[in-house]
């Protein structure tokens, strides 16, 4: 079962990551501002789907290979927690003190409720 385990986490990985790279280029193509807003996107969606997961786990209806896939896999190569603090970083160098405090505070504070309402939905 552990092999298993370990291919879904790497089938989700192979699919998270080309879709983070392609959601981030989709709308960097259609919106030009410094704000990391591609990156903002991938993380609050990821929020979701991992907290929604993360609430039909807790109700009892979810299998384990699929929160190995999804959970793991697909959020944990779809989500960057290395991208958001690197744009971050970028936008104080360049002097962007308000979008770099509004990427820094709006992504936790959107993420966190973005996984909360995950959860929620989840649960019902």
């Amino acid at each position: 079962m552990a092999e298993l385990i370990v291919l879904c986490v790497a089938a989700g990985g192979l699919i998270g990551a080309p879709t983070r790279f392609l959601v981030d280029r989709f709308v960097a193509d259609r919106v030009e501002r410094d704000f990391p807003l591609g990156t903002f996107l991938i993380n609050i969606s990821g929020s979701f789907l991992l907290g929604l997961l993360t609430g039909l786990d807790f109700a009892g209806n979810m299998p384990i290979l699929v929160k190995a896939f999804v959970g793991t896999g697909f959020c944990g190569a779809y989500t960057t927690f290395s991208t958001w603090s690197y744009e971050t970083v970028r936008l104080l160098e360049e002097g962007d003190y308000l979008e770099a405090f509004l990427n820094a505070v709006g992504s936790l504070v959107i993420g966190l409720l973005a996984a909360g309402t995950g959860i929620a939905v989840g649960l019902l």
